[in-house]
């Protein structure tokens, strides 16, 4: 038995919008990492950014370029030595950047970080870095699995069929519930979509990520309640859909164990 496979429990830190500490048998797995309190024109809602889950991180896994989920000052905050997982297309990027241990993947393919296993899985959604950026694919991806827990994290996606054939690999789904506005983009799931993918994927435990975080500026003035409403809404759905799957809400900075 190696040692991210033991009996030990994982935990699961939901720092906010698509940034979650997965911890499990010493290995610290951080995905689309945004560590500060400003992206251009969006602001951060009051949350902790704490320095404990920035250290001794053994990989990042980046789903695709858009800057709330590629941010280079974040990454930088980790250190240009930390080995990042990212789709193919986003090397170039990242190496212009001085980040000197990437490794570039496809649907299908897989990888091993210290023991764990982690394979790239489909994302439907926009892979274009801005009006004049590079184009990379999207990604999502399942760690673990066998014998430990398979944890799925989407990235951004909307919901595709084929989310069906994830059905018996994934125990924990962290499920993208909303965004960073008022209203969503074509490629995301907002809470009932979100729910019909759990449908599918079927998985012991679900956590709506991908809300709650982010916002642009001054709008939670006029509204709040996309910041506060999906994963309550999420909840209600898949007690509907698939009532036999746990929801677990956390809010930002909160964790859980599995």
């Amino acid at each position: 038995m190696n040692e991210a496979s033991s009996g030990a429990p994982w935990r699961i830190t939901y720092i906010g919008h698509a940034t979650v500490l997965i911890e499990g048998g010493g290995v610290r797995i951080l995905t689309d990492p945004v560590l500060r309190y400003r992206i251009a024109h969006l602001r951060r809602r009051p949350s902790p950014l704490l320095a404990q889950w920035q250290e001794r991180i053994d990989v990042v896994l980046i789903s695709h370029l858009h800057y709330d989920h590629l941010d280079l000052p974040s990454l930088r905050k980790l250190g240009q030595a930390t080995r990042l997982v990212a789709p193919v297309g986003a090397g170039a990027l990242l190496r212009r950047h001085g980040f000197t241990q990437v490794e570039e993947m496809r649907v299908g393919e897989r990888t091993v970080v210290r023991g764990v296993p982690i394979a790239a899985t489909p994302a439907v959604h926009n892979g274009a870095r801005g009006p004049l950026g590079p184009v990379a694919e999207c990604l999502g991806y399942i760690i673990g699995g066998g014998a430990m827990p398979g944890v799925y994290f989407p990235g951004d996606t909307d919901l595709f069929p084929e989310m069906a054939q994830m059905a018996g690999r994934v125990d924990v789904a962290l499920m993208p519930v909303w965004g960073w506005g008022p209203t969503l983009g074509v490629g995301h799931m907002d809470p009932y979509r979100a729910a019909q993918a759990g449908q599918l994927i079927a998985p012991q435990i679900a956590i709506p990520i991908h809300w709650g975080t982010l916002y642009p500026l001054a709008i939670h003035h006029l509204t709040k309640a996309f910041l506060i409403d999906p994963p309550r809404l999420f909840r209600e759905f898949m007690l509907r859909l698939a009532p036999q799957v746990e929801v677990r809400i956390l809010q930002p900075g909160d964790h859980c164990e599995i």
